[in-house]
Parts: structure tokens; C-alpha cells; sequence
């Protein structure tokens, strides 16, 4: 349980970590604290370092006042993942966001597979974002231009992979970790998956679990953050 610090200075600058519920988008959290915080004290600089997809969990780190200088560095750092991919199938968006449109036999894939498959990620690659993201081409959101059914020339972004743990599997889904480089993006890490097998897969789960030396554990779930801040609000 968190302990209730009593001594925030938001204005002074706060790093704020939060455990992302599922749905809620990474602006749903930068808005609710920033409107609890504007009750008691006004407009108060804040951001978050590092978006996460609705359909993902976990870490998500927010900063105020004159912290905001610092997630420049806080976004570069390596990030940490588990989660699960859903091996025999694919979506559009890479994740679970829109509906399958292709599904693929599993015979043949063995245990051995999956794990080598894995180990060919690891070391530094280039890698092509979804074209469901937020990257921007020619100034536009590469999802807008998508769901207008728009051709998107997405260049390839350079990687490092340094961990690829495959922890289970229970096909059609298999449960890993990994831990990368900022910029990288596990959805595409799960469609990448399912070609180097010559099958398909997609993003079924994803929690962030620690960007450099900031973990999840040490996260407040956002009503209980919102709460604390109840006796220095009235």
C-alpha cells in the first residue's frame, strides 16, 4: 500500500508514477489529475513521460511544474514489458483494438520455434511503427491518415532489443517479457513474431512495468492518487 505524502509541491515540480488501468488512454490520466489538482491549485504545468495504448496497463509517469524538464530524459530511458502475444491470427492495428482479418493454421510450430523465434530479436534492428500510431508524417497522425484509408509511408526507426524471455506458452498465446530501447513498439514486435514463424499474431496484452529505475510497484492506482489529495483540496 502507498503511503499518503501530505507534502506535495506540484507548482515546484512532482514526478508522479500511476498504474494505467485498462481503456484509459495516457491524456484520460494526464486530464483527471490535472483537473483535481486545478481545484486547490489552479492551473498546474503537467505531462506525461511516455504514452501507453488504451488496450495496454501498468506504468505511466507524470510530472509537474518545473519536473517537466525532465521527461525528455525520463522517456528516453529502456522500458520493460510482459505480456501476451495470440499466436495463428492477425488485426489490422496489431492489437486487439479492431477485429481479426486473417487467421493462420498453428500446426508444425513447436515450443523450440517460439523461443528461437524470440532470440532472433535480440540486438539493435530496424523497426517499422503500426501504421495505427501516433507517428506523424508530413504532420499528420499516421492513425488518422489510416482510418481514412489514406497511404501512409512509414520509415523504419532504429531499435535495441536487449531481453526477449518467453515465460509460457499456451498456444495460441504466448506470455513474455522483454525489455528495449525507447521508441520501440511491442505491437510490432507481435506482427513481426507471427511472420518470422510464417504465421500470423497480434497483441492480446500489454503491461509496462518499469521505465529505468522507475517500477510499477511503487505506482498509485489514479482513484487512490485522487484521494489522497481529498485533505489538501478542501
Amino acid at each position: 500500500m502507498m503511503l499518503i505524502k501530505k507534502d506535495y509541491n506540484f507548482a515546484e515540480g512532482e514526478v508522479i508514477l500511476i498504474n494505467k488501468p485498462l481503456d484509459w488512454t495516457s491524456f484520460d490520466i494526464v486530464n483527471k489529475i490535472k483537473f483535481t489538482l486545478k481545484k486547490k491549485y489552479g492551473a498546474i504545468k503537467i505531462g506525461h513521460a511516455g504514452t501507453l495504448d488504451p488496450k495496454a496497463t501498468g506504468l505511466l509517469i507524470l510530472c509537474t511544474g518545473k519536473k517537466t524538464k525532465d521527461i525528455q530524459q525520463i522517456q528516453d530511458a529502456d522500458k520493460t514489458y510482459t505480456g501476451t502475444f495470440f499466436l495463428g491470427a492477425t488485426t489490422p492495428c496489431f492489437d486487439t483494438e479492431q477485429e481479426v482479418n486473417q487467421t493462420f493454421e498453428l500446426s508444425g510450430i513447436t515450443q523450440e520455434d517460439i523461443i528461437k523465434c524470440a532470440q532472433s530479436f535480440i540486438g539493435e534492428q530496424e523497426q517499422f511503427p503500426p501504421i495505427y500510431s501516433a507517428v506523424k508524417i508530413a504532420g499528420e497522425r499516421a492513425y488518422n491518415l489510416a482510418r481514412a484509408g489514406k497511404e501512409a509511408n512509414i520509415k523504419s526507426k532504429k531499435i535495441n532489443i536487449y531481453e526477449f524471455e518467453i515465460t509460457s506458452i499456451e498456444l495460441p498465446t504466448i506470455a513474455f517479457k522483454i525489455k528495449c530501447s525507447k521508441g520501440t513498439y511491442i505491437r510490432s514486435i507481435a506482427d513481426d513474431f507471427g511472420k518470422r514463424l510464417n504465421n500470423g499474431a497480434y497483441l492480446y496484452a500489454l503491461r509496462r512495468t518499469q521505465i529505468g529505475n522507475y517500477t510499477v510497484k511503487d505506482a498509485w492506482e489514479i482513484q487512490d492518487f485522487v484521494e489522497s489529495l481529498v485533505p489538501a483540496l478542501n
